[in-house]
């Protein structure tokens, strides 16, 4: 904590923990000197918190005696907010504070959560996969959300009313097989009874969903993140672009990821198969990736390799 604010709180929190705590005591876990601790305590009297000053030897601060913080009360919506914010940004990296600091954050607000809704963000903590940080906020309705968790969780079949990205409306039974949050937005990976197929949804085009009687076990080794990067990489786009690189399949990943490329063994390299609508972004990479490689389609993006091959070749003439 680097904020007086949350220091101020972290003060408060040690407070309930009960008994006098001295000064010097509190300045240390803080982190800070003992002037400072006095102000903080100020600042909690100014919020009406019964704060108590101790004089003498082992004087210090306490909590009014019978004093508690209000319970916590927060919407679905909000305390799905809070702990995905929590996980996701543990899981990517975003939280740079100790793991036991995190995970004391998630139990906390776990905790103060009336049961039922504690037990469906539950089943969205164990069911999700966090494949990349994500771009914007991740968005859906948390009843969608939650529903579908658990019945990944609880491999429950569930109804759903779909509106797919070509405007078309339909009802479905879904056995989901995971939840996947990727470049905010949240995903539903499982087999669909209207093709049959293994199929990916996304979750905020899901306008309801219920949960239906019946079980079913998901196939073995399923990896609902690796099927939803799969499925993003393989959706039609205006261009479909095939380039043999020779490169190591860890090579090439490294600067296009699962949800770009389809990567299939060529001889000593790889064809790497992109579906894209447009292809300016593809030249800078396979320059990046600094490796030989040959465009099989389409003739367009040789061009654009070509022109930007010529801009660099002139810009190094003219340093």
């Amino acid at each position: 904590m680097t904020r007086p604010i949350a220091r101020v709180l972290a003060l408060l929190e040690i407070l309930q923990s009960g008994g006098t705590r001295t000064v010097a005591e509190l300045a240390r876990r803080l982190d800070v000197d003992e002037r400072t601790v006095r102000r903080y305590a100020e600042h909690l009297l100014d919020l009406d918190i019964p704060i108590r000053s101790v004089r003498g030897r082992y004087g210090g601060y306490r909590l009014a005696p019978g004093y508690r913080m209000p319970p916590l009360m927060l919407t679905d919506e909000e305390a799905l907010a809070v702990l995905l914010g929590l996980v996701a940004g543990r899981r990517a990296g975003l939280i740079t504070t100790a793991v036991a600091a995190a995970e004391s954050a998630v139990a906390k607000v776990r905790r103060v959560l009336p049961e039922a809704l504690g037990r469906r963000l539950d089943a969205l903590l164990e069911t999700a996969d966090f494949t990349a940080p994500a771009r914007r906020t991740l968005s859906a309705e948390a009843e969608v959300l939650l529903t579908v968790a658990e019945a990944a969780r609880d491999r429950r079949p569930v109804g759903i009313a779909y509106l797919a990205g070509h405007g078309s409306a339909s009802k479905r039974v879904v056995h989901p097989y995971g939840v996947v949050a990727h470049s905010g937005r949240w995903y539903l990976t499982g087999f669909d009874s209207a093709s049959g197929e293994v199929r990916t949804f996304r979750v905020d085009r899901i306008s309801s969903a219920e949960a239906r009687a019946g079980t079913f076990e998901p196939p073995d080794g399923f990896d609902p993140a690796e099927r939803v990067l799969t499925a993003l990489a393989e959706t039609p786009h205006r261009h479909d672009v095939s380039v043999r690189i020779e490169a190591t399949p860890e090579q090439v990943r490294a600067v296009f990821p699962p949800s770009v490329a389809v990567l299939e063994p060529d001889g000593d390299g790889v064809r790497a198969r992109i579906r894209a609508q447009r292809l300016d972004w593809i030249p800078p990479l396979l320059a990046a990736l600094d490796r030989p490689f040959v465009i099989e389609r389409p003739g367009e993006l040789r061009d654009l390799v070509s022109a930007l091959a010529g801009r660099l070749a002139e810009r190094a003439r003219e340093g």
